[in-house]
């Protein structure tokens, strides 16, 4: 956490217009000039130190001379200069990759087919390019098994039912659920659930199940109502977003233990964001989060550069809001905004973006264990299946090529330690279109930070405790 802050006037109230200069100023600045540090300017301006995920307020003159070697790109004398201020410390990230990481969290298809006619989905429309199924209690059991197997007394897991839509094989869900609960208890294992749906199928009855069992819901929405239906109809061809409204009711009412959010996969056709946020959040979701989508099957609506460059512009409108609904202590759920701000108070460093491959496996209906629920059926990130269980060989070839080390051009620019090296399955895919995008989106929520931590931070207290 950045010290030695100075009281500064703070940013006017959030507008498309103040939106728009930050982003082009951002997208100017947010350059990896070096694989050591990056320059955040500002008053104080601020220094992130890529190293451990470090930053630090800078005197103005320290803030030129860091200005002018940037400019240089002379990373010896960078090297130098951070050792003449105290910042040259031992590498918190080697080229080491994980080795057999112990299992924590499993996603499973329970039903490999869907209701839905989304065209972009990466799941093409739930069947992942096959036939439509049903995972078989069973498999389900075999999966919990295989998490469970080797995990410690008051550890934690993570069980994620995913599908197509996981609503088609409701019996698989519950079942499996209560046999986690039970065979958790056994080991004194603490078991979480959460569910991704597209909402169509809710009922009262699952609203009581999810509440009672704390689940994490995560509901697909593609916006409000017109964007939605063009994005995400029945496959009839009909608007689904009024059937979701009507069917969200009781899980919004119930909700207490479980936390329901909002997911929107962001596509030239629903960059509205502040409207899509403000709306999500009077109806009483815990959380409304964005993602650009960077990859589809047929290549249908997926972000090209000058989109995300509006979408930028869109998250930091909604970021401007977040910041002065936190001034003035109100709870602002913009969920990607949250995130990055826990994230840099932490100091979060890592050579993967996520825990696919590691920690975290998805599991199909037949059985297959995969990287992650994206890469059901794909033969890239195949990583063993039940009956065998998980190829340690694959796995660890797996880690050591996704290192973020050895990805190019991740292993020169600043924000590699933050970002991971982007989503797997959209940079083999499709390579790293969003590059700007997210060192964008990094370089603001940084100056963000700078500022909340010195006008509001008991935020970041009650966020992190």
């Amino acid at each position: 956490m950045p010290t030695n802050l100075k009281n500064q006037d703070y940013l006017k109230p959030s507008s498309s217009k103040l939106a728009f200069q930050l982003a082009n100023h951002i997208i100017d600045h947010s350059h990896p000039f070096t694989s050591q540090i990056h320059l955040v300017k500002g008053n104080p301006s601020q220094l992130f130190v890529v190293n451990g995920s470090r930053l630090y307020n800078l005197p103005r003159d320290v803030t030129d001379e860091i200005e002018v070697l940037l400019k240089s790109g002379d990373e010896t004398t960078i090297s130098n200069l951070l050792l003449s201020l105290g910042l040259d410390t031992p590498l918190s990230i080697d080229d080491t990759p994980l080795e057999n990481p112990p299992l924590q969290s499993i996603s499973l298809a329970i039903a490999q087919k869907c209701n839905l006619g989304c065209t972009y989905c990466y799941a093409q429309q739930g069947e992942f390019g096959g036939k439509a199924k049903n995972m078989p209690v069973e498999t389900a059991y075999l999966s919990i098994d295989l998490l469970l197997e080797k995990c410690l007394p008051n550890s934690r897991v993570n069980i994620a039912f995913l599908g197509g839509e996981p609503l088609a094989n409701r019996q698989v869900l519950q079942k499996a659920t209560q046999y986690t609960l039970k065979q958790a208890s056994q080991k004194n294992i603490d078991a979480r659930f959460s569910i991704t749906t597209n909402g169509t199928l809710l009922t009262e009855e699952d609203a009581s199940f999810f509440e009672q069992h704390s689940f994490a819901v995560t509901v697909s929405l593609d916006g409000l109502e017109q964007e939605h239906n063009r994005l995400r109809p029945f496959k009839s061809g009909f608007g689904s977003f009024e059937q979701i409204m009507t069917r969200l009711k009781p899980v919004l009412e119930k909700q207490k233990n479980m936390q329901v959010s909002a997911r929107v996969t962001v596509t030239p056709y629903n960059m509205n964001l502040l409207q899509v946020l403000e709306c999500f959040i009077s109806m009483g979701f815990h959380s409304v989060g964005f993602s650009p989508l960077l990859r589809s099957p047929n290549g249908q609506n997926e972000m090209q550069q000058e989109h995300l460059i509006k979408m930028l512009e869109s998250m930091i409108e909604c970021g401007l809001a977040f910041e002065n609904e936190v001034l003035k202590g109100n709870r602002y759920p913009f969920l990607n905004m949250v995130n990055a701000l826990r994230e840099i108070h932490l100091g979060t460093h890592r050579p993967y973006p996520c825990g696919a491959g590691a920690s975290y496996l998805g599991v199909s209906a037949d059985g297959e264990l995969a990287a992650c629920h994206r890469f059901v059926g794909d033969s890239i990130a195949d990583i063993g299946d039940l009956e065998d269980g998980i190829n340690f060989d694959k796995q660890n070839s797996w880690l050591a090529l996704r290192h973020v080390h050895n990805q190019e051009p991740c292993n020169k620019c600043w924000a590699r330690y933050l970002c991971g090296g982007g989503c797997h399955h959209e940079v083999l895919a499709r390579g790293r279109v969003a590059c700007d995008f997210i060192r964008g989106w990094l370089h603001y929520t940084l100056q963000a930070y700078g500022r909340l931590s010195r006008l509001a931070p008991n935020w970041f207290q009650n966020d992190t405790e």
